[in-house]
């Protein structure tokens, strides 16, 4: 834990504290912070790391592990009313704290904290504010070793898809027949053959299914892929080893030796946005102008919609990455929700435009990486749609 950053932190802010909270392991963010995996937690437990001096705990008598290794004085409490009283005295004096909380939900992934213990800290006199830039800060930032991750499961990644797209050509040039989800059990095996994991996926979609952003094929009732079909390859998966980071990508491709011009012209629209997007990250960073995650989502969607598409891009431009496929840094988004968060050095996002058809839908995905002064994509960038039976497939 960086214990002493976290404190100057809070002092730049006006923070008079960062209170953790947790009951039922419902905080991720509070265990990785604090570098903690207590294995049972039916009782309540809060953590406060103050502006200035010790932390404090308080923990119930039946889980006094739970915060173990942890510094600071010790309060224990049994009864609800001891839990209300030893808050108080671990609160005294402050004024204004952070937790995980988002008004009105903006960020739904840092509001994990529940509004009823919100309502019990702000009765002791206390102003509760979101912890959302903190949480970015101090979990969010990659180190060597979390890059190093997402660059080797990147390779992987990469070698999916193209395992993908090559099933798909092999069985299309041989008379066989295959299914969406013949071409993602491809893709797993390639991850499993390499030690790469997944939450779920990857994605296959073919036809009207590309036109769902969040399809995924199932062992019954996934669609077969032949000549002059469209497919969607989205691909998501991690080094199998701790503190590993995921690498999030997708593609798109065309059963056929050249690509119809419908799909292309789409496409096009999408890259466009896309390449905007990256290209206003890096030109912010090198010339170290702050920017935050809805800016970047406002030049995608404002690509797209001069194109006329702008009604069939349905979801955010990108989310935050990091040991969860969608992690807790800024996401790339001023549609879903508006997220004012900085775009700070070492956090990566994706940036994956879509534009969905009835017919068909194309997305491109890529991963970006923020660097002291400057920004980079990650992986390899599609340039055009693959023509899948193409020599070079």
């Amino acid at each position: 834990m960086e214990f002493d950053l976290i404190q100057s932190t809070l002092r730049e802010n006006g923070l008079d504290g960062w209170l953790f909270y947790d009951h039922h392991h419902r905080d991720p963010i509070a265990y990785r912070v604090l570098k903690i995996s207590p294995p049972m937690c039916t009782r309540r437990w809060y953590y406060l790391i103050p502006a200035e001096g010790d932390p404090s705990k308080l923990i119930h008598r039946v889980e006094r592990q739970n915060l173990a290794g942890l510094p600071g004085r010790e309060l224990e409490y049994s009864s609800w009313k001891e839990q209300h009283e030893g808050l108080k005295k671990i609160l005294e004096g402050k004024s204004r704290i952070a937790m995980q909380y988002s008004a009105l939900n903006e960020i739904p992934y840092v509001g994990l904290v529940d509004a009823g213990t919100i309502e019990l800290v702000k009765s002791l006199g206390v102003e509760v504010v979101s912890s959302a830039d903190l949480v970015q800060l101090f979990e969010a930032r990659w180190s060597e070793d979390a890059l190093a991750s997402h660059l080797e499961a990147g390779k992987v990644v990469h070698a999916a898809v193209r395992a993908g797209f090559a099933a798909i050509r092999d069985a299309v040039r041989a008379g066989k027949g295959i299914r969406e989800y013949d071409v993602q059990q491809e893709m797993r095996r390639v991850f499993d053959a390499a030690g790469v994991v997944t939450d779920e996926g990857p994605v296959a979609a073919v036809n009207r299914n590309t036109a769902n952003p969040h399809y995924m094929p199932r062992s019954d009732g996934s669609l077969p892929i032949g000549v002059n079909d469209f497919v969607l390859l989205d691909v998501w998966g991690k080094m199998n080893k701790p503190g590993a980071v995921y690498f999030d990508i997708t593609w798109t491709g065309f059963v056929g030796m050249e690509v119809a011009r419908g799909y292309t012209e789409v496409f096009e629209a999408v890259r466009e946005a896309r390449d905007a997007a990256v290209d206003f990250v890096q030109a912010a960073m090198e010339s170290g102008r702050t920017i935050h995650g809805y800016e970047v989502d406002d030049v995608a969607r404002g690509s797209i919609t001069r194109r006329g598409y702008g009604r069939y891009f349905v979801h955010r431009t990108g989310h935050s990455i990091g040991e969860d496929v969608h992690g807790n840094g800024a996401n790339i988004d001023n549609f879903e929700t508006r997220d004012t968060r900085k775009i700070i050095p070492r956090i990566c996002f994706s940036i994956e435009p879509g534009i969905y058809l009835p017919e068909f839908g194309v997305r491109s995905e890529v991963n970006v990486f923020v660097e002291e002064s400057g920004a980079r994509v990650t992986g390899e960038i599609q340039r055009a749609i693959v023509p899948i039976l193409a020599p070079a497939y």
